[in-house]
C-alpha cells in the first residue's frame, strides 16, 4: 500500500441512519429523547441503589453495574451520532474512531457477563435462600463485577488494537452510524483472516457462555418454584426475576436477530434498526424495566423523593 495513503487517512465518513434529509431532523428529536431518557434513568438507577441502604444487596450490586455498562455503551455511540444526524459532513476522527470502538466493546462485553452474574445471583436467592447471604458475600460480588470489566477491558484491546495497527486502504466510507469492528476490517488492505477469526471466536464464546449460564440458572429457578406447595410462594419467586428476565429476552432477543438471522435476509437498513435499537433503546428500557416490575425500587425511590423534599423545604 502507498504510504501517501495512510498519512491522509486521518477521519473516516459515517453512513449514518438515514440519507433522507427530511428524516434527519425528526430522527435527532427522537433519539435525543431516547437518549436522555437513558441517560437520566441509568444515572437514578445508579444514585438510587448507592444511597439507599436497603438496596445494598448483591442483586442491586450487579443492577448498578447494568445501569454503568447500559450507559457507558450508549453514550460511546449516542453523542455522537446525534451529532452526525444533523451535521453537513458526519464524520469521525481516526483517533476517536478507536477509541469509540474501544469503550463499546469494553461496555457491552462486559453487559453480557453481568447479566449472567445476576442470573446466578437469582439461582442462589431462590433455589438457596438459607445460604443466600453466606455464599453471595461481598467479595464474591466484586468478583463477579470486576472479571466483566477485565475481560471486556482485554477483547477491546485486543480487537481493537489488531484493527488500527493493520493497513487501510484510503476507503473512508464506514458503513454503519458509529465504528464497529466489522465494517472497519471492511475497509483494510492487509489480511483480515486472522482478525475476523478472533472476532468469531471471542463473540461466539461470548453469546454461546453467557447465555448458557442465563439458561442453566432458570432451568434450576424453574425446577425450585414447581416444587413450591404454595401458590403465594410461587408468584413472590417469579416476580423476583421477572425484571431480570424481561431484560434477558430484550437484550438477547436483539443479539439473536441481529446475528443469528440467514444472510440472504440480512439488509443494511435492517442491521442499523437492530443496532439502533440495542445501542440506545435497550439502554433506555433496562432502567424502566427495573423501576416500574420492581416494589423495592420503586419504595426507594419514594423515600428518596420524601428524602429530597423534606431537606428542600426545611431549608
Amino acid at each position: 500500500m502507498d504510504k501517501h495513503n495512510l498519512t491522509l487517512l486521518n477521519e473516516f465518513i459515517l453512513m449514518g441512519i438515514t440519507d433522507l434529509p427530511e428524516l434527519q431532523v425528526p430522527l435527532f428529536v427522537i433519539f435525543l429523547i431516547i437518549y436522555m431518557i437513558s441517560v437520566v434513568g441509568n444515572l437514578g438507577l445508579i444514585f438510587l441503589t448507592k444511597i439507599d441502604a436497603q438496596l445494598h444487596t448483591p442483586m442491586y450490586v450487579f443492577l448498578r453495574h447494568l445501569s454503568f455498562t447500559d450507559l457507558g455503551y450508549s453514550t460511546a455511540v449516542g453523542p455522537k451520532m446525534l451529532v452526525n444526524l444533523v451535521a453537513e459532513r458526519p464524520n469521525i476522527s481516526y483517533s476517536w474512531c478507536a477509541t469509540q470502538l474501544t469503550f463499546f466493546s469494553v461496555f457491552i462485553s462486559s453487559e453480557v457477563f453481568i447479566l449472567s452474574a445476576m442470573a446466578c445471583d437469582r439461582y442462589v436467592a431462590i433455589c438457596e435462600p438459607l445460604l443466600y447471604t453466606v455464599i453471595m458475600s461481598q467479595a464474591l460480588c466484586h468478583v463477579l463485577v470486576a472479571i466483566p470489566y477485565l475481560y471486556g477491558v482485554f477483547l477491546s484491546l485486543l480487537t481493537v488494537i489488531k484493527i488500527f495497527v493493520s493497513s487501510f486502504c484510503g476507503h473512508k466510507v464506514i458503513r454503519h452510524f458509529y465504528c464497529d469492528s466489522l465494517p472497519l476490517i471492511s475497509l483494510l488492505c492487509s489480511d483480515t483472516h486472522e482478525i475476523r477469526l478472533i472476532i468469531l471466536i471471542f463473540s461466539t464464546f461470548n453469546l454461546v457462555s453467557s447465555l448458557l449460564i442465563v439458561l442453566i440458572s432458570y432451568i434450576l429457578i424453574l425446577a425450585t418454584i414447581l416444587r413450591m406447595n404454595s401458590a403465594e410462594g410461587r408468584y413472590k419467586a417469579f416476580s423476583t426475576c421477572g425484571s431480570h428476565l424481561t431484560v434477558i429476552v430484550v437484550f438477547y432477543g436483539t443479539l439473536f436477530f441481529m446475528y443469528v438471522q440467514p444472510k440472504s435476509s440480512h439488509s443494511f437498513d435492517t442491521d442499523k434498526m437492530a443496532s439502533v435499537f440495542y445501542t440506545l433503546v435497550i439502554p433506555m428500557l433496562n432502567p424502566m424495566i427495573y423501576s416500574f416490575r420492581n416494589k423495592e425500587v420503586k419504595n426507594a425511590l419514594h423515600r428518596t423523593w420524601k428524602m429530597c423534599t423534606h431537606i428542600l423545604f426545611k431549608t
